[in-house]
């Protein structure tokens, strides 16, 4: 290894060993995919997600969507009447990141998996809400909601963060992509253009305040990770908030800092740079045949090592 392959090592390493902390507290994804030789899945290589859900934006737009969600005072009642993510502050963001890799980059049957993994883990999450309304995970509505601010979390990281803004075109077809899945997953209704999610989520009405958010949020904002891990989460948590309306910001009662739009560009290109395309964007494209872009990828691929059956 020459100097300079070990200098850019030893710079890297540290990074890729942070934010993979993040979001390493659960099942690894797409283990098996390569059985499924050929299967495009549900989007496939040519559509929009799995480019923009393989940039490093994702991570924005990930912890973006668990500070929206709980906007909504009866999905945020079930996240804390039922949630471990007190016990487990990791738990919740791997289990989404999970989730979004399987059903964006897996073949048909880890799909349909993934959403059963998914259904079967929220038909317990019933009660009343503090304003004293039923809930239930399952209900096409709540769904919708928790799905709809997920695509919209994702695809306002990427054109805030991400290497180069998608067209109009794009966006919306990103958004249609989404609601595929989102239609696996039972959640109606699905806006299926960027404006029209935007809108749908800012107009909400069951968007209200509530304790169960204050809550939420305040563990949003200091989670007990370790430092290393903490320090790059707060500058992302930061940047995520810049992305948020302000009417749903003052909701929340939340602001970004002065400098996050420039701190969360800056972070996110040093994500790039150290992280390289998501890995499982890298699988799902070997699994299908599909060609490789040069110089996207820099991690190894998920089963590199895997011995041999």
């Amino acid at each position: 290894m020459s100097h300079l392959s070990k200098l850019t090592s030893n710079l890297r390493d540290p990074v890729v060993s942070a934010m993979t902390g993040l979001f390493s507290h659960g099942p690894t994804p797409l283990a098996n995919t390569l059985d499924f030789a050929g299967d495009p899945g549900l989007l496939g290589p040519d559509s929009v997600s799995w480019s923009v859900l393989g940039d490093a934006a994702v991570f924005v737009g990930g912890i973006r969507a668990l500070v929206v969600q709980s906007a909504h005072p009866e999905v945020v009642a079930g996240v804390e009447d039922h949630s471990t993510y007190r016990s487990d502050p990791l738990g919740r963001l791997s289990r989404t990141s999970v989730y979004v890799t399987e059903t964006t980059y897996g073949a048909m049957p880890e799909v349909e998996a993934a959403i059963e993994v998914v259904r079967r883990a929220h038909r317990p999450v019933t009660g009343i809400s503090e304003r004293n309304l039923p809930y239930s995970a399952n209900r096409p509505e709540m769904a919708a909601w928790v799905h709809n601010v997920l695509t919209d979390s994702f695809l306002s990281a990427y054109q805030a963060f991400g290497p180069e803004r998608l067209s109009a075109t794009d966006a919306d077809r990103f958004v249609a992509e989404q609601a595929r899945i989102g239609k696996l997953f039972g959640a109606d209704p699905l806006p299926e253009t960027a404006e029209e999610l935007a809108s749908w989520i800012t107009n909400h009405p069951d968007r209200v305040a509530s304790k169960a958010q204050a809550s939420a949020i305040s563990f949003l904002r200091n989670p007990p990770l370790n430092p290393p891990v903490k320090l790059g989460y707060r500058l992302l948590f930061d940047a995520a908030l810049t992305t948020i309306p302000a009417d749903i910001r003052t909701q929340l009662e939340v602001e970004p800092s002065k400098r996050a739009v420039g701190i969360g560009v800056n972070a996110t290109k040093s994500l790039r740079w150290a992280l390289g395309a998501s890995p499982s964007w890298q699988l799902a494209l070997v699994r299908c045949d599909a060609p490789i872009p040069a110089g996207l990828f820099r991690q190894p691929l998920p089963t590199q090592g895997r011995e041999e059956s």
